[in-house]
C-alpha cells in the first residue's frame, strides 16, 4: 500500500584502503525510522546478479554504516540501493550507486616512526595496510611519500620534500620543535593518499664535527666517467673507504644500513678522490656514496652521503670537429661527445648541435651566426671567396637541459674566386680565335703572292741549251714581257725540200727535242706548247 516514508537521498560510498562506508540523507520524518541497504554485483563464476542484503548495514538508525568485510573484489562493478523502513512501512529504494572499489577508493594515511639525534630527525614510515590482512594495494614499492615539516610556531613556514621509507631529515634548527605529516602517493596511477596524524618532535644540538671525517663530498662527471672528491682536515695519517649503495634498497621498507658495499679500487686509499665510473652498470637507476674515514687507532666517521643519478649527474663534453670545403659549402662533420673514449653520449641522450660559424677578420663587427641540427654533418652556404671561416660547435640534450662546452675553433679558407680568370681565359680565347681567323686568309694570300713572286722572278727551272741558242733569245720566263721586234709578214710557200736537207734538220731538232723530253724540265702542258712553237720557229728558218 501506500507510504509516506521517503526514500534516503545522496547515497555516497567512501573507500579508503579495504574499509567501505555506506552514507546517505534523509529528508523525512525519521522518527522510529531505521534504514537497510542490498547490493549486488556481477559474478562472473556463476552469474549471479541478485539483491543481496549488505551486511553491516540492516536496521541502522544513523546515516552511515560500514560494509568493509562484504566486499571482496575490488575490481568488479558494485551497485548499493538503500531504503527507510518504520515499522511495516518500507519507503521506495534510493537511486542505485554503483562503484568499481579498486577506482573509488582512497589511499589510507601512512605511519610513522620518529628519532631525534645530533641535530637531525630520523624518520621511518611504513606503508598504508601495513597490518592489514586484506590489502587494496598490493605493491607496497610503489608507494612514494611526501612529507611536510614546519616549526610549531606561529608564522611557521611550510617546507615539503619527497622521502624514502627511511630517512633522515637535516637543515633543522636546534632545539626547535618541529611538526610534520606525510602523505603516500601511486604517481603512476595519479592517485594521492590521506596524510597521516601531525607528529612533533624537538630536535637537539648537533655534536661538534669529527675532523676525522671527509667533509665536502662531491661528485664530478664528465662523459661517463665518475670521480667521487671531498676534503680531509685531518692533520694526521687517515685511510679512506668510498662505499655506495644502490639507490632501489632505500625504497624498501627494511633496514639499508648494512647493505653498502665499498668501490673496488676505493679501499684504504689515502687520496681524497676516487674514480668509482665501475659501479655504473645503469643509467637507468640511482646510487648513493659515501667516505669512511678511518685513522691509525681504528676510529672511523662516516661522511653525508650523495646522490648520483647518471643521466642528471653527468656533463656532456664538448663534440669534436673537422671541416671541409668545397666551391660553395662549408663541410662540417660532428664526432659526438665521449665516441673518442669508447663512451659515446648519443647512447644516452637524445643530443643536437650548436654551430657557430663566423669569418674570422680583423673586422671585429663580423656577425656570429649560428646554426642547430640533429644530424652529425652540417653545411654553410653563401661563402665569400678568399675568405678565412672560423667554426665551433656545442653539443647540448633538451630533455636533459644539458649543453657542453664549445669544441676547439677549426678555420678554413674558402677558395678565390673564379669568375674573373674564366672572363680573362674567355677573353684571351676569343681573341685568339679572332686573330685566327682574321690571320690565316692574310697568310693565305701573303703566301699565295709569294709563290707567285718568286715563281716570276726567280723561277726554279731554265730552258735548255740548245733552245736558249736558237736566235740568240733567252727564254728566262715564259710571263715575262719581251720587247717587239719587227717582224716580217711571211706568207708559207709550199716548197719541195730535198728530203736530204729535212733529215738532216729535222735529226737535229728531234735529237734536241729529246734532249728537252729528257731534261724533264717541260713536263707540263705549258712547256710542251712551248716546244711546239720552238718546232714550228725552226721549220720556217729552215724553210
Amino acid at each position: 500500500g501506500q507510504t509516506d516514508l521517503k526514500s534516503p537521498q545522496d547515497i555516497q560510498v567512501d573507500v579508503v584502503n579495504t574499509n567501505f562506508t555506506l552514507r546517505w540523507n534523509y529528508t523525512g520524518d525519521d522518527t522510529n525510522v531505521t534504514f537497510s541497504a542490498e547490493y549486488r554485483f556481477e559474478d562472473f563464476e556463476t552469474n549471479e546478479t541478485e539483491w543481496k542484503e549488505l551486511p553491516g548495514c540492516q536496521n541502522v538508525t544513523h546515516r552511515e554504516c560500514e560494509f568493509s568485510s562484504a566486499i571482496t573484489e575490488y575490481y568488479d562493478t558494485h551497485q548499493v540501493r538503500i531504503r527507510a523502513e518504520r515499522r511495516e512501512e518500507i519507503s521506495p529504494w534510493s537511486s542505485t550507486f554503483e562503484m568499481i572499489p579498486y577506482f573509488t577508493a582512497r589511499i589510507g594515511p601512512p605511519g610513522i616512526e620518529l628519532q631525534s639525534i645530533n641535530g637531525v630527525i630520523k624518520i621511518k614510515v611504513s606503508p598504508p595496510e601495513a597490518n592489514q590482512v586484506r590489502k587494496m594495494w598490493i605493491a607496497a614499492l610503489r608507494f612514494k611519500y611526501n612529507l611536510v615539516i614546519w616549526e610549531n610556531s606561529s608564522n611557521a613556514e611550510f617546507r615539503s620534500q619527497s622521502i624514502f621509507p627511511t630517512d633522515i631529515i637535516d637543515d633543522l634548527a636546534p632545539d626547535t620543535t618541529y611538526c610534520l605529516k606525510v602523505q603516500a602517493t601511486l604517481p603512476l596511477d595519479l592517485q594521492e593518499g590521506l596524510f597521516s596524524p601531525i607528529h612533533c618532535v624537538k630536535t637537539t644540538r648537533k655534536a661538534v664535527t669529527d675532523l676525522l671525517c671527509a667533509t665536502n663530498v662531491r661528485v664530478f662527471a664528465l662523459n661517463m666517467k665518475f670521480h667521487l672528491h671531498w676534503k680531509n682536515q685531518y692533520k694526521q695519517h687517515v685511510n679512506y673507504n668510498v662505499q655506495y649503495l644502490i639507490g632501489y634498497l632505500k625504497k624498501l621498507h627494511d633496514d639499508y644500513s648494512v647493505k653498502w658495499l665499498n668501490v673496488l679500487g676505493c679501499e684504504n686509499i689515502t687520496d681524497t678522490q676516487c674514480n668509482f665510473s665501475s659501479i655504473i652498470t645503469t643509467t637507468t637507476g640511482f646510487y648513493y656514496l659515501r667516505v669512511q674515514a678511518m685513522n691509525e687507532y681504528n676510529k672511523s666517521c662516516l661522511s653525508n652521503e650523495v646522490k648520483v643519478d647518471p643521466l642528471v649527474t653527468n656533463e656532456i663534453g664538448p663534440p669534436g670537429v673537422k671541416v671541409d670545403i668545397s666551391d660553395v659549402l662549408l663541410h662540417i662533420q660532428i664526432s659526438p661527445p665521449g665516441r673518442s673514449e669508447n663512451e659515446d653520449m648519443t647512447d644516452h641522450y637524445d643530443l643536437s648541435y650548436r654551430i657557430l660559424y663566423w669569418k674570422n677578420s680583423s673586422n671585429n663587427e663580423e656577425e656570429i651566426k649560428m646554426k642547430e641540427i640533429k644530424q652529425t654533418i652540417g653545411t654553410v652556404s653563401d661563402l665569400t671567396p678568399s675568405t678565412l671561416y672560423c667554426v665551433k660547435v656545442q653539443a647540448f640534450s633538451e630533455a636533459y637541459n644539458k649543453t657542453s662546452d664549445y669544441s676547439k675553433e677549426e678555420c678554413i679558407k674558402t677558395p678565390g674566386d673564379k669568375i674573373l680568370p674564366l672572363i680573362i681565359l674567355a677573353t684571351f680565347v676569343t681573341a685568339l680565335i679572332a686573330v685566327l681567323l682574321v690571320a690565316t686568309p692574310l697568310v693565305f694570300v701573303l703566301y699565295q703572292a709569294y709563290n707567285k713572286i718568286k715563281y716570276v722572278f726567280f723561277p726554279s727551272c731554265q730552258p735548255p741549251l740548245n733552245i736558249e741558242g736558237f736566235g740568240g733569245q733567252l727564254f728566262s720566263s715564259p710571263y715575262l714581257p719581251t720587247t717587239e721586234e719587227p717582224t716580217e709578214i711571211c706568207s708559207i710557200i709550199e716548197t719541195i725540200i730535198t728530203e736530204e736537207v729535212k733529215q738532216i734538220d729535222f735529226k737535229d731538232y728531234k735529237h734536241s727535242k729529246q734532249s728537252s723530253r729528257d731534261s724533264g724540265n717541260y713536263s707540263n702542258d705549258d712547256d710542251t706548247s712551248g716546244s711546239k712553237v720552238s718546232e714550228e720557229t725552226l721549220e720556217k728558218e729552215i724553210v
